[in-house]
């Protein structure tokens, strides 16, 4: 075992003993190439099954089978939907995840500001126009997202023409109750979650009590029923909504809206995910919540995933293909679908990579005979795949998990959100590279001036997130009530990310300290699954090595697992639970609960392999000359600038040697931590 640390402090400890080579990755785009696995074991960008048009998605039991639950046990965190994983309660979105700026344009959503600042001074019965929309998807988003971040404006269309202006029943309650309830009660009533409940602040007044009761079922009697209740000694409205109600307003033709659901591959180059939604939701008039995906995939690369959109058509969305291509966008069987997708919904990632300028360890550049040293590295390279074929390698997060800002990693923006500090979180969040391009400039300006407004102003549009922090920091301030809006105007997947990156930072590090000293074998107090008490549907159980399965062998390394960091987890009963104590005491989280309720955030944490195997590996070796074929190169780090400026007479070489890669990976392991361990460094 060698160990040694990398550029972004990654542990590197090694499985296998070969030499390794020396290489460079992602030149070009085409030399990085992902594409998702769905949950059948089809790769995405190849043609599905031929079924009817009317045909249904599997059903979800197929999803639950003993196989599946299996794999979705040992998957990480962040490939998965926490709040649905969990059966947490359904939270309804917070007012800045709808991005108006995006749906109406920048100018209408400050004149649409405006009017709401003027409203909030001195109640008004004028109107203001948002202009007119033609299709009727984009009006019905625009009526719901309005709706949702101003719950006391009314929305009235006068087809084509959307105008907004106070609502009069939300300003009767707000004499009733307090502002922000009667904001948080019209966004619920919006909102049309089955089953849910509103619930009022403690009032001891019955008379008070009374009329509350009386507006609400004036005004709401056929959506919602109404009851007081006490607990702990304190009285309080709970509303909730009747089984058969129908929203405020809300048409025929807008619930059949609601239910559209269209599926696609998208294949992206050198896009983030995110900034690919945002983009196509602009596009389509719809807000990018309404985009569900499987998984986040790499921005230097070309990627393959599925997708689905709520509420566009597929003719509309095939009359927007050639838009989207403009951006490095493609998008392919385009189809109707019964439900969206959810995150951590596949089986893994099929890899397609290009390896190139191809050196043994140590030798020196331009003095090896070119037969020499090809024999040499045909004998490395297929010493080092067998090796990782058989013995796999250590399930690492990769450096993607922590960002690609080099001044400040994801994980420190996690730990303060842990650490319920909200104020530290948002700076670290703007903290800027060493660039002046225009999202660096634009972070730079906010922590110099403290001005959201501004600093949103410079923002690059493409900026989801970026934009959508500043904007709630603009509305609610720069103090912590502000960050606190801040951070939940980001949608909970994107908001959880950060405390997800520290858990997987801490996971890294005990992998780490688990082989440096307990070695390669199972030991007594490890964590394995347990399958064999599992049923055909039964949920396998999390089994504690015993003195005697030790000493007999019964399991191996590639049974280890390690808790990813949450409320729920069971560590290890050896040495690994003193380490974990000693780690979150040196951070302050020695009493973390790792439950941050005015974020919304839950962590109850899970299990994940020690080691990982590629499947279906295959490789070929061929000259550089064969190998290039062009491209677009990926600039992705100053590695490679590096490589490029000062390695171009290298990589010209006729006598250099490119390795082709092709393997499956489950879900959560990341190739470049493969790589790692082909090559015993760091592509």
């Amino acid at each position: 075992m060698k160990q040694d640390g990398d550029a972004v402090n990654i542990p590197v400890c090694f499985i296998s003993n070969h030499d390794g080579f020396l290489g460079s990755i992602k030149n070009f785009i085409k030399d990085f190439v992902v594409t998702e696995i769905d949950v059948t074991g089809r790769r995405v960008n190849t043609a599905a099954p031929t079924q009817p048009s009317d045909c249904a998605p599997p059903e979800r039991k197929e999803e639950t089978s003993a196989e599946c639950k299996w794999r979705n046990h040992s998957s990480a965190l962040q490939d998965t939907d926490v709040a649905a994983d969990c059966g947490l309660d359904v939270t309804i979105p917070s007012p800045g995840s709808f991005d108006l700026s995006v749906i109406l344009g920048q100018s209408v959503s400050e004149e649409l500001e405006q009017f709401v600042l003027t409203l909030k001074e001195k109640p008004t019965k004028q109107e203001l126009s948002l202009g007119s929309f033609a299709d009727k998807h984009h009006r019905a988003n625009v009526h719901r997202a309005v709706r949702h971040r101003f719950p006391f404006l009314m929305t009235v269309t006068i087809q084509p023409e959307i105008r907004v202006r106070e609502d009069p029943d939300y300003r009767e309650l707000s004499h009733l109750v307090t502002e922000d309830e009667a904001e948080d009660f019209f966004r619920f009533i919006d909102a049309k979650v089955r089953g849910s409940s509103y619930t009022f602040g403690p009032d001891d007044d019955k008379d008070h009590r009374t009329a509350v009761h009386h507006f609400l079922s004036r005004r709401f009697g056929k959506l919602v029923e109404t009851k007081s209740f006490t607990d702990q000694g304190t009285t309080a409205i709970s509303v909730r909504l009747r089984e058969q109600g129908r929203p405020k307003k809300r048409t025929a033709e807008e619930r059949k809206e609601e239910d559209v659901y269209t599926a696609f591959t998208l294949r992206k180059e050198n896009l983030e995910t995110l900034e690919a939604i945002s983009y196509m939701a602009a596009a389509l008039g719809v807000l990018p919540s309404d985009f569900t995906y499987a998984g986040i995939k790499d921005k230097r690369a070309i990627t393959y995933q599925s997708m689905v959109v709520k509420k566009v058509s597929t003719q509309r969305l095939k009359e927007k293909t050639a838009e989207f291509e403009k951006r490095g966008m493609r998008l392919s069987q385009v189809r109707s679908v019964a439900e969206p997708l959810r995150l951590g919904r596949l089986q893994g990632n099929h890899f397609d990579l290009v390896v190139r300028d191809l050196r043994p360890q140590g030798a020196a550049d331009g003095h090896s005979s070119g037969a020499d040293s090809h024999a040499r590295l045909a004998v490395l390279v297929k010493e080092a795949l067998e090796n990782v074929k058989a013995r796999g390698f250590v399930n690492y997060y990769g450096p993607q998990r922590f960002g690609s800002v080099k001044s400040v990693q994801s994980d420190r923006v996690g730990l303060a959100l842990l650490k319920e500090d909200v104020v530290s979180a948002v700076r670290l969040f703007f903290t800027p590279d060493d660039g002046n391009d225009p999202q660096n400039y634009a972070k730079r300006h906010f922590l110099q001036t403290d001005n959201a407004k501004e600093s949103l102003a410079l923002m690059p549009l493409s900026k989801a997130r970026e934009r959508l922090m500043l904007r709630a920091l603009n509305r609610y301030g720069t103090g912590p009530d502000g960050c606190t809006q801040a951070w939940l105007s980001l949608p909970h997947s994107m908001r959880v990310f950060y405390p997800h990156a520290y858990c997987s930072r801490v996971w890294n590090e005990a992998v780490a300290h688990r082989l440096t000293t307990l070695g390669h074998s199972a030991r007594r107090g490890d964590l394995v699954w347990r399958r064999e008490d599992a049923g055909e549907n039964g949920s396998a159980q999390i089994h504690v090595v015993t003195d005697q399965e030790e000493h007999e062998g019964v399991y191996t390394l590639g049974h280890v697992l390690l808790p990813m960091l949450g409320n729920t987890v069971k560590y290890p009963e050896n040495a690994m639970a003193t380490w974990f104590q000693e780690r979150l005491a040196r951070d302050g989280l020695d009493e973390c609960r790792f439950r941050v309720t005015g974020l919304k955030l839950n962590l109850p944490g899970c299990y994940r392999p020690l080691l990982a195997s590629p499947s279906n590996l295959s490789y070929q070796l061929q000259s550089a000359a064969c190998g290039e074929g062009g491209g677009e190169a990926t600039g992705n780090s100053s590695r490679n600038s590096d490589r490029q400026q000062n390695g171009s007479a290298a990589e010209g070489k006729r006598d250099s040697l490119t390795l082709a890669l092709n393997f499956d990976l489950d879900s959560s392991c990341y190739a470049t931590i493969c790589l790692r361990e082909i090559m015993k460094c760091d592509p």
